[in-house]
């Protein structure tokens, strides 16, 4: 199975990209108990193999919040946790709090994801390409990004373009 890197997104938006599509099929990095493995050493969260059923059902609360299908999913993951404020000897900092280690990547995740939402919801954006299913956070300095990677959906959306230009030609 191929693992996509990271691309730098925050770990909710990162969840939420562990399904896209190549070749016209859509694949889930979940697929395999490895994807899971991958995801959360990528991230440095526990919860191993037994995460991956929470995993699934945080990305899909996260699309259907993002995609305008209602918060209701997203509220019922985070009600599986919340963060307590505490002091320890280098200063003051948050534990995450959850009712199994089994829901902590899952909740960690969403909880970035209304983070980010929260802050900057204006750049929180699907990629342009209509066959692209990827989110990602722009953060160009003037808010214009359109797709998830250049190399990919904006290369073809410019050789597209380019094509259709040269055919009337």
């Amino acid at each position: 199975m191929r693992i996509r890197p990271l691309r730098g997104e925050p770990v909710g938006l990162d969840l939420v990209d562990t399904t896209w599509v190549q070749h016209g099929e859509v694949l889930d990095q979940f697929d395999s108990p490895e994807g899971v493995e991958a995801w959360l050493a990528d991230h440095g969260l526990p919860g191993g193999a037994a995460a991956r059923e929470h995993l699934a059902e945080a990305r899909a609360a996260m699309r259907d919040a993002l995609e305008g299908r209602g918060h209701g999913r997203l509220n019922a993951v985070l009600a599986h946790g919340s963060v307590r404020p505490q002091v320890g000897a280098a200063g003051p900092y948050e534990m995450v709090v959850v009712e199994e280690l089994a829901w902590q990547a899952a909740w960690v995740a969403a909880a970035d994801l209304v983070r980010v939402m929260g802050e900057r919801p204006d750049r929180v954006k699907r990629c342009a390409n209509p066959r692209c299913i990827l989110w990602f956070l722009d953060v160009s300095k003037n808010g214009s990004r359109r797709w998830c990677s250049m190399e990919s959906c904006g290369n073809r959306a410019k050789v597209g373009r380019f094509n259709e230009r040269h055919r009337g030609a």
